[in-house]
Parts: structure tokens; C-alpha cells; sequence
């Protein structure tokens, strides 16, 4: 029976380290989360059926160094584009300031809707 849990925990911890390495080299806030999606795998492997029972009978240590299994995926570059520019997204303000413009519109909307169904 843990056979079986084994290589479904391995086959999952498999395909997030996958996923980990295509987020580390596409850039941008996917790499952002490809450590952590690193760390997700190296703990899920902790979590072998097979492996909590040994912990469990005492045959393996109960408590380890944090980060000891973790394996970091390809570090992305962060460096200028290629195209030379070294922009890396819109300016933060400028997303406010459209979120807001957003939200006023909205907001108008909604105001303008209410007149044609009064409540009395």
C-alpha cells in the first residue's frame, strides 16, 4: 500500500518541480513563485506514506534542518530584455491610477442604474 502512495506523492512532487522549472525560466511573477513551488515539492516528498511510517517507528529522524531537501530550480535572469529596454512592467502608479479610474466608472455606473428602479 505505501508503494502506491509513494508513487502518487512522487508523481505529484514530479510535476510540481516541472511546473517549478518552466515558471523559473519564463520570467517575470512566475519566477517569483518558482521557490516556492520548489519548496512545496521538496516538503511533499517528505510526506511518503513509507517515509511517515519510518518516523513514525523511530527509524528516521523525527525533525530536520528547514530548506535541508529543497532543490532550487534555474534562477531567472533578471537582467535587461534583449530587446535593451530594462523595464520590467507598468509602473506600479500607473496601475493605481487605472484601477481607481476603474472603480469611479464603475461606481457611476452603478449610481446611474439605481435612478431607473427607485425604491419608494
Amino acid at each position: 500500500m505505501s508503494e502506491r502512495g509513494d508513487e502518487v506523492v512522487e508523481k505529484g512532487t514530479a510535476r510540481r518541480d516541472d511546473l517549478a522549472d518552466k515558471a523559473a525560466t519564463s520570467g517575470g511573477v512566475r519566477a517569483m513563485v518558482s521557490n516556492e513551488l520548489a519548496e512545496d515539492a521538496a516538503f511533499l516528498r517528505k510526506l511518503k506514506p513509507s517515509l511517515v511510517a519510518a518516523r513514525i517507528r523511530g527509524e528516521l529522524p523525527k525533525d530536520a534542518a528547514p530548506g535541508s531537501g529543497a532543490r532550487r530550480p534555474v534562477a531567472p535572469d533578471l537582467g535587461p530584455h534583449s530587446s535593451g529596454g530594462t523595464s520590467r512592467g507598468p509602473s506600479p502608479l500607473a496601475v493605481v491610477a487605472a484601477a481607481a479610474a476603474a472603480g469611479i466608472l464603475i461606481a457611476k455606473i452603478v449610481d446611474w442604474r439605481g435612478h431607473a428602479h427607485p425604491r419608494r
